[in-house]
């Protein structure tokens, strides 16, 4: 295994609608990972709060989305917005020397938002997968795409990374 992990954030049934835009792009970039012999994992949000109603531990909306492709069992559970605030996910990544990041999955405005600026703040190497990102409001995924760049972050479309042979 290589010293990078493709990450998919949040492609749970209760997210956006929207990730039908992006699923078969971050499908496509799961099997590039593959190959690559990248680490894939899956990072699931889990709503902890009383007073929510989405992505609640062992309900149906907190699954992965069922069109995903599950390759491998480095699914990792948070309830913040920052992925690295998942003490298993932060233990994987030491444990495995992993030292860049391609970010794919939703919501570009939150936890995608939280999660790239964390790794870009902590050093990491940090690569958005433009079409593999989407949003509630997907009028922000342009703005916040170049938030993700003035943070630091690489951010280009999967087929630049499939053709320079990253």
């Amino acid at each position: 295994m290589s010293n990078k992990a493709l990450v998919v954030i949040d492609l749970q049934n209760d997210i956006t609608k929207n990730y039908k835009g992006i699923i078969e792009q971050v499908n496509k970039a799961i099997k590039w990972a593959e190959e690559k012999e990248m680490h894939i994992v899956y990072i699931k949000h889990f709503n902890l709060s009383e007073k929510t109603r989405t992505f609640k531990p062992d309900t149906k909306g907190a699954e992965l989305v069922p069109e995903l492709s599950v390759v491998s069992e480095n699914i990792f559970e948070k309830s913040k917005a920052n992925s690295l605030t998942s003490e298993a996910f932060a233990g994987f990544i030491e444990e495995n020397g992993i030292e860049e990041f391609y970010i794919t999955g939703a919501d570009a405005t939150g936890c995608v938002k939280s999660t790239t600026y964390n790794m870009a703040k902590a050093g990491f190497k940090v690569r958005v997968i433009s079409d593999c990102v989407t949003s509630y409001n997907l009028k922000k995924v342009d703005e916040m795409l170049k938030y993700y760049e003035d943070k630091g972050c690489e951010v280009l479309p999967l087929a630049e990374y499939m053709n320079r042979g990253e």
